[in-house]
Formats: C-alpha cells, sequence, structure tokens
C-alpha cells in the first residue's frame, strides 16, 4: 500500500504532465523565431499569443540555462520522471501496472546497413537512441528518401499500436468530414470544452473518443489507409512489415470506434508508416513512398517517388497550432530540455499492451531549410513512454544544429570541386 505522501507526489508528478493552465498558440505568416546564422524562414511558421510567449521565454531562459551548466543532468532527471510517469494503469486505474519487457539495449545497430544513409543525420539519431531499446527513423520530407534508420529490424517490424499519434489521423479525418474546426468546442462534460489545439497539445483521450464516434468507423477506415496505414511505406524496402489495419470495428465493450481515435486499439502501426504521414503533413500533403538507398550510388540516382496526393494542404494550419502546443506546453514539452533553437511540430504515444510500454514521438522541424522528419519508436517497461521518445528526438535535434544542419546549404560548383582537389593533391 502506497504512503499518502506518495500518492501525493504521484498526484504531482501527473499534474506536471497534463499541462494545466497552458495557453494556445496560433499560426501567423510572419516568423517569430530568430533565424539560425544566415537563412530566412519560410512562409508558414508559428507565432504565439502574448501570455503564451511570456511563459515560453520563462521555460526557454530556464531550459538553456540549466542545458548549459549539464545536459547529462535533464536526461537523468527526464529519466526519473518517466519512471514515475503513468504508474496508473489508463484502464484500471490501479496501482502496479507490470510490464515484462527491457527498455534498455545494447545491439540496437547491429546488422543496420547504413552505406547510402546521411552520415551526419545517423550520427545523430545513434546518440539519442543511446542505450534506449527502440529505433529512430529520421527522413526528407520533399522527397520520402530515409536519411537514417537506427535499428532497422524492429523499424522494419510488425510496428505497435500507434497509441495517441493515431489522434494526428483522427483530426485530419474529422477536419475532412467538416465534423469539426479547429475552434470547435467539444463538450466534455457539465462545464468542459476542448478545442482541437487544446486536445492535441494536451493529448485529450475524451476529446478524440466523442470525434471518433460522430466520425464512425466507416470514414475513419478510409482516411486512415489513405494515409497509409495497412500497407507498406515503404518502396523496395527488404523486410518491411505492412502493420495491421482491422477490417471491423474494435467491439464496442473493449471501447469501439472511440478507443481505436484516441489509443489506436486494435491497429498496428510502423515508425515508416508514421514518417510518411508526418512528411506529408510537412511538405503539404504528398505521401511520398520510403526509399532507403543502400549504397552510394543509389543516393546518387535517388528520384523521389509519389504514393499519393493527400487532400488535406488547407487542414494542416488546422493541426500545426496543436501539433506545436505540444512541443511548447503540451505532452511533448521534454524535447524543449534539450533544444530550443528552431520550431518542432509533433506528437506523443503512449501505451500498452500485454506487459509491454510503448513510447511513441512523430515530428518535423518547421524550417525552411534542412528539413527533416524524425520518428522515435521505443518499448519495454515503465520507463518507456511518448515524454521519453520526444526527449530524444530533442537530443537529435540538438546534434543536427550543432553540426550545421539548419542552415543554408551552398551549392558546390565545378570550379569550386576542382579547386579542392587541386588542393588536396598539392597537400599530399
Amino acid at each position: 500500500m502506497l504512503k499518502r505522501s506518495s500518492v501525493a507526489a504521484l498526484i504531482s508528478w501527473l499534474a506536471l504532465f497534463t499541462g494545466f493552465g497552458a495557453s494556445a498558440a496560433t499560426i501567423a505568416s510572419h516568423p517569430t523565431v530568430t533565424p539560425h546564422k544566415s537563412h530566412s524562414k519560410s512562409a508558414h511558421h508559428i507565432t504565439e499569443t502574448a501570455t503564451t510567449q511570456k511563459k515560453m521565454a520563462r521555460m526557454r531562459h530556464s531550459s538553456a540555462t540549466v542545458a548549459s551548466r549539464n545536459r547529462a543532468t535533464h536526461v537523468v532527471a527526464a529519466s526519473k520522471v518517466s519512471a514515475n510517469y503513468l504508474v496508473v494503469s489508463k484502464k484500471h486505474h490501479s496501482y502496479g501496472e507490470r510490464f515484462y519487457a527491457s527498455s534498455f539495449a545494447n545491439d540496437q545497430v547491429e546488422g543496420d546497413i547504413t552505406a547510402g544513409e546521411d552520415p551526419v543525420v545517423r550520427a545523430a539519431a545513434v546518440e539519442a537512441l543511446g542505450g534506449m531499446n527502440g529505433t529512430i527513423v529520421a527522413i526528407d520530407p520533399d522527397s520520402g528518401r530515409i536519411l537514417a534508420m537506427v535499428n532497422q529490424k524492429l523499424a522494419l517490424s510488425a510496428g505497435a499500436q500507434p497509441c495517441s499519434t493515431t489522434k494526428v489521423a483522427v483530426a485530419l479525418a474529422a477536419l475532412s468530414e467538416n465534423i469539426i474546426t479547429k475552434d470547435t468546442e467539444v463538450p466534455l462534460g457539465k462545464y468542459w470544452k476542448v478545442d482541437l489545439t487544446t486536445a492535441l497539445a494536451k493529448s485529450n483521450n475524451a476529446y478524440f473518443e466523442a470525434v471518433g464516434r460522430k466520425l464512425g468507423f466507416e470514414k475513419l477506415s478510409y482516411y486512415e489507409r489513405q494515409f497509409g496505414l495497412g500497407e507498406l511505406a515503404g518502396l523496395n524496402i527488404p523486410n518491411e512489415h505492412p502493420g495491421i489495419y482491422p477490417e471491423t470495428e474494435l467491439d464496442e465493450s473493449l471501447g469501439g470506434v472511440g478507443k481505436m481515435c484516441s489509443f489506436g486499439e486494435s491497429i498496428s502501426m510502423t515508425p515508416l508508416q508514421l514518417g510518411a504521414l508526418m512528411a506529408a503533413i510537412a511538405n503539404g500533403g504528398t505521401l511520398y513512398y520510403l526509399q532507403h538507398p543502400t549504397t552510394p550510388e543509389q543516393v546518387a540516382n535517388f528520384t523521389p517517388k509519389m504514393k499519393r496526393k493527400l487532400d488535406i494542404g488547407p487542414l494542416i494550419p488546422e493541426i500545426s497550432d496543436g501539433m506545436s502546443g505540444a512541443v511548447e506546453y503540451g505532452t511533448a514539452r521534454l524535447l524543449r530540455t534539450n533544444f530550443i533553437e528552431e520550431p518542432i511540430l509533433g506528437k506523443t504515444g503512449t501505451c500498452s499492451k500485454d506487459g509491454r510500454r510503448f513510447g511513441w514521438f512523430g515530428s518535423f522541424a518547421n524550417t525552411q531549410y534542412g528539413r527533416i522528419v524524425t520518428v522515435v519508436f521505443l518499448e519495454g517497461g515503465r520507463p518507456t513512454f511518448g515524454p521519453k521518445a520526444a526527449e530524444l528526438a530533442g537530443v537529435m535535434y540538438r546534434n543536427l544544429y550543432d553540426h550545421d544542419f539548419f542552415m543554408v546549404k551552398t551549392p558546390t560548383t565545378s570550379a569550386q570541386k576542382a579547386t579542392s582537389t587541386a588542393g588536396v593533391g598539392a597537400q599530399q
């Protein structure tokens, strides 16, 4: 039996992660983030309300100060938090949920084929994953090229329940059917209403269960299959699995379509499938076949292959506030303990099944240069959850930034190449 002091401490941690009282963000056509080095921002970026700006400024100052002293301290502290987060079972609200899988591993990169990957991106991903049992997949959203795939065996496997990352697809489906708009306040109680931005940022299950029941299984299935679930995301990638998308609605006794829309119950999604959808959101609606070059020659001859065009372009601004809010003040804010320099949009997911916990985070850097989609998928026990995946993504973005990934790339001319070659010969 837990002591009252332990229960109080647990409630305090849970209150911290639900992020009560945070402000919403809005989309504007002008940038507010200070450009890195010499590059300028694209036309579609995020700005915040005055209240949110003040709050974020305090958060950034605090995070930057502590991070400059010792980033490793953040990782240890966050790990301790994650070890205590969601001790209460989401299904039974009881203490002591048991897990039988390890959150840690030391052979994640064994057997990976890396000759066609971007070495800077791969190094950043490997360092970010560290000793966690999981995979990181990085994708160029403008071509579908997989820049790095760490722990390829897991990345190409049958995947897992998408948990709350499914809320992004549900939001797009509901917006497409005019069931909601970004500003629609869905009543969840006598005195409680929630809009889409808050529901995405805070990962509100009740909101998406209500929206899902109104959407219905037939429409949900149509849109999610259009978004790539239940089919191979890649083109000619050996050993890739298509995941699982059910032919029928989840039994009502198990939560029905509502649970499918809040937790992704009865669905199995792969990291590549989430990456392909995130890439389509990042690029304005083009769902590319993901391709994983395995040789330098394949990289030199790379040609993007479009799978289909998704009619989501006008809807992307409707979900962008919520995906930005998740990082700034919601379930993914651990990302900001490691990286604050560029805007990141994303969605976390945490759930468990058969003694194994899953932690998801799909995201993309909302920058004009160095555009990249990052999917982190973790599996294991109590230290594994969505906010931890977001934290690791922050480490990866930090590494990329420190290696000038988010800056203007000046093309190398033939004359420059010749001069460089001549210089090398003279030195030798």
